[in-house]
């Protein structure tokens, strides 16, 4: 009984919270504080209910007093801001003893919510930072500052649009959300399913097909949902088990996933929504944002892409068999294709036009429905089969908004304590001191501690910490501002498959069955290059769009060949007959492709043909030697 409460309570908030990022998508949002503060409390009553209190152990009834009282408090502390938003904005009051106990709760139901969702690192840094602001006038020396009191805090965190009410809260409430609707209503309406045949017929059928299937449709996946663990549980529940079932090693199946998943953090239109708070915190348009991350997440699967493919020639691992391929005829099927097509139509229709992020993200919204619709009932759908899926959609939607609203709205807390106690500012001086002002003493600095504070962190979350501590290190030293934000926000991506804490290559490694420490191995062989890429943009700025068209097109060349060198290396591909000869090899192919200039480009070009040339002559592993598609390797046709 308490089981169907819960389960109909949760539908219903989660139908709310879908209803209102529908509605607001289609006709604007409302006032600041009052989208704001609707959709927090929506967030943190949803929450409660998909991450109850001690389910599962006898202190349950004990737990729902507790939820129970969070959820009122709640309520209240959220409805008394919706309610006095424009007395908030205009009269900017003073911090009462009940405004203190209002915010006390709603951080203590925030950080509650994050630590049930995602485990206790999140919620540890926020109180460390909350923290900080309060005692920091005990810290000597250059990080320490003269401390905040209660009411002062209070002040900035609850009556007023930067603490918890400020500008993460209000994109998630907004673009992120919608977006987010967006891709739960595409998986819903048949997006998934096409993007998986699609991934299957592209690359099933070359050496490491399953590999490439799951790198393929994991950056299709990536476009709609910017989620590296939301990947890895999706598509790698039908991949991991296709590579171990074509005898692929499990930690090298779950590696690939992780990896392949990973890049749809920084695969357009999304980039694990970044894209969105990076062009609200840099002032940029989000095309903007989207552009200048094209080349980047194009090299990022291009080196995945080609690893795969040269490990898998070299350990002879098999195709995907074509009685598991579905028929182009059903993949293309207009029944199937043309509904995505149209849902991304609608979207790129939206922003192409010049219409608002929220609104291009209704558009696709409402082509995905009308077309789905249209031919679901064309092929014989009931009207309530029909409109059951949509409503799957929305109501995981909803879910989906949880863990993004209650991380984003830990994160405006550090972020509003971060600039309250100006400790972004000095660190930042603190580490341009210690680089040297070298660029490329200060990036390796920062892209080690990007590593550091990433881990464990949902990249969005772990994006807003080091963009507000680590960016203006970079930017003190000269780097653009956007190249800055992007530069740290790969390396807060890549921090979920860096060990100790990769949680993307957990995930994997659990639905592989394998220890996670081998298969964090491969993962970082495969992504060795995607570790240099934020490198590149540095020297390259043109790769994030920065110059004319001959600068773009010279540092894509140059990232092109490195990533293929790169790449050779990481699989030990043998080119000319000595491993001693290649590795000297292909490391002068490196260095010249991070020389920036036409002479040193012409010369990486020419150097890398003559290598793969060489083994082109040499023939050590021909196509027949891969065995018949399906069979074994070692297995041969009469």
């Amino acid at each position: 009984m308490q089981l169907d409460v819960r389960h109909w309570l949760t539908t219903a908030l989660a139908l709310a919270l879908g209803g209102l990022i529908l509605y607001t998508s289609a006709v604007g949002p409302f006032a600041s504080l009052v989208q704001r503060g609707l959709f927090l409390a929506l967030v943190v009553l949803l929450g409660l209910t998909l991450y109850p209190l001690a389910a599962g152990t006898r202190w349950r009834p004990l737990g729902v007093v507790i939820d129970l009282a969070l959820a009122v408090e709640v309520s209240v502390a959220c409805g008394y801001v919706v309610l006095n938003h424009q007395r908030i904005l205009t009269e900017l009051p003073w911090a009462t003893p009940w405004d203190m106990a209002m915010l006390g709760v709603l951080l203590i139901a925030i950080l509650d919510l994050s630590r049930r969702a995602i485990g206790a690192i999140f919620p540890l840094l926020v109180l460390v930072g909350l923290a900080y602001a309060f005692f920091g006038s005990l810290i000597p020396g250059a990080l320490g500052h003269r401390g905040f009191g209660l009411a002062f805090v209070t002040e900035t965190l609850y009556l007023g649009d930067l603490g918890v009410w400020g500008m993460l809260v209000g994109v998630a409430a907004t673009t992120i959300a919608a977006f987010v609707l967006f891709g739960c209503l595409l998986l819903h309406t048949g997006g998934g399913q096409a993007f998986m045949d699609l991934a299957l017929r592209i690359s099933g059928r070359s050496p490491g097909g399953a590999a490439k299937v799951a790198t393929v449709a994991s950056g299709l996946f990536g476009m709609v949902s910017g989620s590296a663990v939301a990947n890895v549980a999706t598509t790698g529940n039908f991949t991991i088990p296709m590579m171990k079932r074509l005898s692929y090693p499990a930690p090298f199946a779950a590696g690939v996933e992780a990896v392949a998943s990973t890049g749809g953090q920084v695969a357009p239109p999304i980039l694990g929504a970044a894209a969105f708070i990076m062009a609200e915190i840099l002032g940029e348009s989000y095309v903007r944002i989207a552009l200048a991350a094209l080349l980047p997440a194009i090299l990022f699967y291009l080196g995945v892409f080609l690893t795969i493919h040269l490990v898998a020639r070299r350990r002879q691992l098999r195709v995907v068999p074509e009685d598991e391929l579905p028929a182009w005829r059903d993949v293309l099927r207009p029944g199937r294709l043309v509904p995505v097509l149209a849902a991304l139509g609608g979207l790129f229709y939206g922003v192409l036009s010049g219409r608002s992020i929220q609104t291009a993200a209704f558009f696709g919204i409402l082509m995905t429905v009308v077309s789905y619709t249209g031919f679901a009932l064309a092929g014989g759908a009931g009207l309530r089969d029909v409109a059951a899926k949509l409503l799957a959609g929305l109501i995981d939607a909803g879910k989906g908004m949880v863990i993004i609203g209650a991380l984003l709205a830990g994160a405006q807390i550090l972020v509003a304590m971060i600039g309250l106690t100006g400790i972004g500012v000095t660190l930042a001086g603190l580490i341009v001191d210690l680089g040297g002002q070298s660029l490329f003493l200060v990036a390796l600095i920062v892209g080690g501690v990007c590593l550091i504070l990433g881990m464990g962190i949902p990249t969005t979350a772990a994006y807003v910490l080091v963009a507000s501590v680590l960016a203006p290190a970079l930017t003190e030293i000269g780097v653009e501002p956007l190249i800055a934000h992007l530069f740290v926000f790969y390396f807060a991506t890549l921090s979920v498959i860096t060990p100790p804490v990769c949680v993307a290559v957990f995930v994997g490694a659990g639905i592989a069955q394998t220890n996670w420490l081998p298969a964090a191995g491969e993962a970082m062989r495969l992504a060795a290059a995607i570790y240099v890429i934020p490198f590149l943009l540095l020297i390259y700025p043109s790769l994030a769009g920065f110059g004319g068209w001959l600068d773009i097109l010279l540092a894509a060349v140059q990232g092109t060949v490195f990533v293929i060198a790169f790449a050779t290396l990481m699989a030990r591909t043998a080119l000319t007959g000595s491993r001693a000869l290649d590795v000297l090899a292909l490391l002068v192919v490196v260095a010249l492709a991070l020389t920036p200039g036409w002479a040193s480009t012409l010369a990486s070009v020419l150097a890398l043909g003559v290598l793969y040339a060489r083994q082109r002559s040499r023939r050590p592993l021909s196509d027949d030697t891969l065995g018949a598609v399906g069979e074994p390797p070692g297995e041969r046709r009469p």
